[in-house]
């Protein structure tokens, strides 16, 4: 497993500070599945992936509605539906105490999902 390192030739304590930050949110946001927190850490890759679709959708539907090939039935029960869904997810991550950040994994050299 690599480890994250900090290394300055010179710097300022800002630059050190904000490096140490970047740092921690990167480990904050990793996936950390153990068999103490195994539901916790399912339900947060699971809710992750649900919200990462959700977005796709959202934006898919406005791309839509946008475009004008929605009829004005299909525009309010698009929004309609979305709403409930973005409902339904707050009541979720509040179940299983998770925040927006929570749900936003780092991938890496990728950077953060959402």
């Amino acid at each position: 497993m690599s480890e994250n390192k900090i290394l300055f030739q010179t710097g300022s304590l800002d630059e050190i500070s904000e490096e140490f930050g970047k740092l921690t949110a990167i480990e904050e946001s990793k996936l950390s599945l153990t068999p103490d927190n195994a539901d916790s850490g399912l339900a947060k890759l699971v809710l992750t992936l649900i919200e990462l679709i959700r977005k796709l959708v959202e934006k898919q539907a406005m791309r839509r509605v946008d475009g004008g090939s929605l009829t004005d039935d299909e525009i309010e029960r698009l929004g309609e539906t979305l709403m409930k869904l973005e409902m339904k997810m707050e009541e979720l991550k509040n179940h299983f105490n998770l925040t927006d950040r929570d749900l936003n994994i780092n991938l890496g050299p990728l950077g953060d999902l959402m």
